[in-house]
């Protein structure tokens, strides 16, 4: 991928704006007391969606109308998050949007896809599997395949990073979740645009390693399930193309725990009000097992997302 400058974010942010205000970052006191060091969090669970990827999904059909004025809809996979920014990117444009999840996924979040315009089909037992179904469903339909990570969508989900590292400068390091990676590819591309020093480090479940894996083995890994009720990091292998840019971006990835992202989502609640989602609350995860570390820094974590199932929300407050 091609290094994104800042002149390229900027104007990005120019189109992110023409449909959703800039997200909050606040510096909050109890996280502070609690940890032991200035945390920054970039609320991304204040979009239109709920959740980051919004932004890339804005920008990527500025570019779709631009590149390829005929296409009458697209088609993605998703577990969430990037099916709800498509549908409503792609109904702004008055294009069709078939977005597949896997069987059993959220309800909640498909019948948020449903709302923003999506037409949504369950099909295999991941995401994974949904994606190729995806690539099959573009070829019968002829519609444009949307993949999980495009340097259009990482464009976009900069503009998050730009404005946090514009509001808390000096940051020491940034927390980032990562799925299909567009989140820390586009922190990465913020923070080498601007010539900052600020470490990323990367979050994934212990149950869904494979971008840790991948990074320690300077290779691509592939783990054999991705069964972790974060369903934003449920991803079984990584992206090549994200893997490029994070696997010589990061300074390291750590893996986190079910129970370490639970008890996030509940500090979450207590220290700042905010609700979480599990990949939402990775970040802040993965700087508490880390609090040692961190004693008198100034942290930024990105709460990536709030679009959590009732049910599982209220186990995890319970």
């Amino acid at each position: 991928m091609s290094t994104l400058t800042r002149d390229a974010i900027e104007n990005a942010a120019r189109q992110v704006y023409q449909v959703m205000p800039a997200t909050a970052q606040y510096r909050w006191p109890l996280l502070a007391e609690r940890l032991g060091c200035t945390v920054w969090v970039k609320h991304e669970n204040h979009t239109p969606t709920g959740a980051f990827k919004v932004r890339g999904g804005i920008t990527f059909m500025h570019w779709l109308r631009r590149e390829h004025p005929n296409v009458k809809g697209i088609v993605s996979a998703t577990r969430g998050n990037h099916g709800q920014s498509l549908a409503l990117a792609a109904q702004a444009v008055g294009l069709k949007a078939l977005i597949v999840v896997p069987q059993g996924n959220s309800q909640e979040k498909n019948n948020a896809m449903r709302g923003f315009g999506g037409e949504v089909v369950e099909f295999g037992r991941d995401f994974d599997e949904a994606r190729e179904e995806a690539a099959r469903l573009a070829q019968e339909h002829g519609l444009y395949l949307v993949p999980p990570f495009h340097i259009e969508l990482v464009k976009g989900v900069a503009t998050y990073a730009l404005e946090l590292f514009s509001a808390a400068t000096d940051l020491h390091t940034v927390y980032v979740p990562i799925g299909c990676g567009s989140g820390i590819c586009g922190v990465i591309a913020a923070r080498n645009a601007l010539g900052l020093n600020t470490e990323v480090v990367g979050v994934v479940s212990t149950e869904a390693a494979a971008a840790k894996l991948s990074f320690e083995a300077k290779s691509i890994c592939e783990t054999a399930s991705a069964n972790t009720f974060a369903d934003g990091l449920a991803v079984r292998k990584p992206i090549a193309e994200a893997f490029d840019i994070y696997g010589t971006g990061a300074a390291r990835i750590i893996a986190v725990n079910e129970e370490e992202i639970a008890e996030a989502m509940r500090v979450y609640y207590t220290d700042t009000h905010n609700l979480a989602e599990g990949a939402g609350a990775a970040a802040l995860a993965a700087l508490m097992q880390e609090r040692d570390k961190m004693q008198g820094r100034k942290v930024g974590v990105i709460l990536s997302g709030g679009n959590v199932d009732q049910r599982v929300y209220a186990q995890v407050i319970g």
